[in-house]
Order: structure tokens, then C-alpha cells, then sequence
């Protein structure tokens, strides 16, 4: 009981230094930046997977058919600092594996990383071909820069309105800043909502007049080799005799483990901290745990975003090279909604040349 009233203190002190820091941006003694090219901005307020990847993907398919596309993320756990363009070469260690995963999917976006996004979109427009439009990936609290469109993601299985601030809860700022959303995402919701419990969330969540409320779905994509040029089976079926071992290092790994449990009945787990830095000590830990299934198939599967960590490392032994894969993950609009977000996004990157005038709610009708 203790343990909780020290953390509920602690989250009043941090709310309340949030709060001061959100009114100085609302007094404009701290400045929010704009700039004359199309900018979206991708985030949440929680700690923890809300699926702000697969969204941020999800739009740079959509827009990299019609437009040069930028993609501008901090870099989070990158053992560098300031502006740095992704290539496809480049490691997770010195980019940040999210950044990485994004520019490996789709070779042609423009993916930079910099935790100063001011600095890192006026690089981008000084770029000899500079992009189109920019994509912020995870900046809803960034508020150095306007975004055009601000999306703001929130998790169907824990709303930011059912939790609290850090360290009690997993949120970063209050929920009331929802306000400063655009557009608001509930995200991994199941494959079927019934229209009052998107009514029930609509006014949960308060929803005003110049925000759209969407709700997605994850879906899996079929097994993908971590290594190409060393598996053995370049295509596998799962079956109930499959062991599997499932090896993660993101916030939570339940869904997944939730997927793959269809396709087999034997699932040990290792569940790394989020972001986690593969070692030389985890990959034996891993080989010993994989030599321990007895089942006649057994492989390994992670994420796509532990994925490019395991490419980092150089010395992986053959029977986990041969034997690891990933899931791709992707997202869905619930009720066809899908076509009107793609018509939204759309809409503004071609008749917007800058942010400001575009903010307006009366765009939004």
C-alpha cells in the first residue's frame, strides 16, 4: 500500500511539471515552430506500444505513391546524437531500431533521425531533393513544431482516459491533452466493434468537433527469415507440432504470442525490456532455451522491430540463423473508415502548402 501512495505522489509532482511545460507552450513563452512544407505527427501520451510504427507506415504506403516522403524520428536508444540520415546499411545501435525497420520496408523513403525535430526537418527541406512532406514519429509531445495534422494513438485495451500519469500509470501528460489531436486513433482493437461501443468511446473520449476518431486493427503478415541467405526453409506453415520459440524485446508481446498460439500449442517465451540491446550472453541464453524443444519442426519467431537488433550482432550461431523469423505486423480501419483517413491525409498533402492555415477546425468539417 505504501509502495502505491509514493507513486501517486510521485505522479502529482510529475503532472505537475507537465503541466507547467504545456502552459508555457499555451502562453507562447516556449514556441511552436512552422514550416512551409506538409507535416504529420504520429504519437501518443503512454508509455509503452500503442503501434505508432505500423500507423507511421501505414501512411508513409499511402503518400510515397504520389510524394517524396520523409520520415523524421528521434532515434530513441541510438548510441549517437544529433542529425543522421538512415540507409539501409546502417545499424539499430546507430539509429534506433524503429527508424531502421521503417527504412528497410520501404528503401525509398527519406528516414532521418534527430531529438531535435526543428533541426532534423530543416535539414530535410535542405536536402538537394527535399521532400514532399515530412512524417514526425512519435512527436505528439514534441510541440517545438506545428504539426498540419497531429494524430494521436490510444490503446482500445487501456484508453488514456482509464489510466494515470507516470510513474503510477504509464501516461506522460494528462489526458486532457488530447485536445491538441487532429485526428485520434484507438489502436489493436478486436476485428469486429459494435456501433455503441464505438458510441461509448466517442463520448468517453470526448471527442470535438474538429477531431475524427478512427479505430484499427494489427494484422500479422506470414513469416518472414531474419536471415535470407542462411534459412533452411525459406517458406513455413505452423502447425500444432510446431515448438516455437518466441523471442521479443518490445512493451507488450502478448498479441503476439495470442496470434501464433492459433497455429501451435508449444510456445516457450523470452521477453526482453523494450528496445533491448541483444548481448553475446542473450543469444546463448537463446540457443540453449531453442535446443531444449523437443518437437521435430521448431523455429524461432520475433518481431520486426527485434529483427534489425539481431542483424546488429555478428556472431549468431548457424542453428539461430537457420531458425529465426519474424512477423510482420500491419494495421486496418475498422467499417471501411480506411478510405476517408486515406482521403484526409491525401487532401492535405496536396493542397496545403503550409501548416498554419490548414489547422483551422474548419478543415476538419
Amino acid at each position: 500500500m505504501l509502495k502505491y501512495i509514493i507513486l501517486k505522489l510521485l505522479s502529482v509532482f510529475y503532472g505537475i511539471g507537465v503541466s507547467i511545460r504545456n502552459e508555457l507552450f499555451n502562453l507562447r513563452l516556449l514556441s511552436s515552430k512552422e514550416f512551409d512544407i506538409p507535416i504529420i505527427s504520429i504519437g501518443n501520451i503512454t508509455a509503452g506500444g500503442t503501434g505508432k510504427t505500423p500507423h507511421t507506415e501505414y501512411i508513409a504506403a499511402l503518400l510515397k505513391k504520389s510524394f517524396r516522403v520523409a520520415v523524421l524520428s528521434r532515434g530513441y536508444k541510438r548510441n549517437t546524437w544529433g542529425y543522421r540520415l538512415v540507409e539501409q546499411s546502417s545499424k539499430a545501435r546507430e539509429v534506433g531500431d524503429e527508424p531502421l525497420q521503417i527504412k528497410l520496408k520501404f528503401n525509398e523513403l527519406i528516414v532521418a533521425v534527430d531529438a531535435n525535430r526543428v533541426r532534423g526537418i530543416k535539414h530535410l527541406i535542405a536536402l538537394p531533393e527535399k521532400p514532399a512532406v515530412i512524417l514526425l514519429d512519435d512527436a505528439f509531445q514534441h510541440q517545438y513544431v506545428s504539426p498540419g495534422i497531429n494524430i494521436l494513438l490510444t490503446d482500445y485495451n487501456r484508453l488514456i482516459t482509464h489510466d494515470s500519469l507516470l510513474p503510477y500509470g504509464r501516461l506522460r501528460e494528462s489526458a486532457s491533452n488530447k485536445s491538441r489531436a487532429t485526428i485520434i486513433i484507438v489502436t489493436k482493437c478486436p476485428a469486429e466493434i459494435k456501433p455503441i461501443d464505438e458510441r461509448i468511446i466517442t463520448k468517453e473520449l470526448e471527442i470535438r468537433p474538429y477531431q475524427n476518431l478512427y479505430f484499427t486493427r494489427i494484422n500479422y503478415g506470414p513469416l518472414a527469415p531474419v536471415f535470407p541467405e542462411d534459412v533452411v526453409t525459406p517458406v513455413l506453415e505452423l502447425s500444432e507440432s510446431t515448438g516455437i520459440l518466441m523471442v521479443t524485446g518490445i512493451a507488450n508481446p502478448a498479441p503476439l504470442k495470442d496470434h501464433l498460439i492459433i497455429g501451435s500449442h508449444t510456445i516457450l517465451e523470452m521477453n526482453f525490456k523494450d528496445h533491448h540491446q541483444f548481448t553475446t550472453k542473450d543469444i546463448e541464453r537463446i540457443r540453449v532455451k531453442f535446443d531444449s524443444i523437443t518437437t521435430a519442426q521448431k523455429i524461432i519467431i520475433t518481431t520486426e522491430k527485434d529483427m534489425v537488433r539481431f542483424r546488429d550482432l555478428t556472431s549468431i550461431p548457424d542453428i539461430i540463423r537457420q531458425n529465426i523469423y519474424c512477423v510482420p505486423v500491419m494495421v486496418s480501419f475498422l467499417n471501411n473508415a480506411g478510405t476517408e483517413f486515406d482521403r484526409k491525409i491525401l487532401s492535405y498533402v496536396k493542397e496545403n502548402k503550409g501548416n498554419f492555415n490548414f489547422y483551422s477546425t474548419k478543415n476538419w468539417a
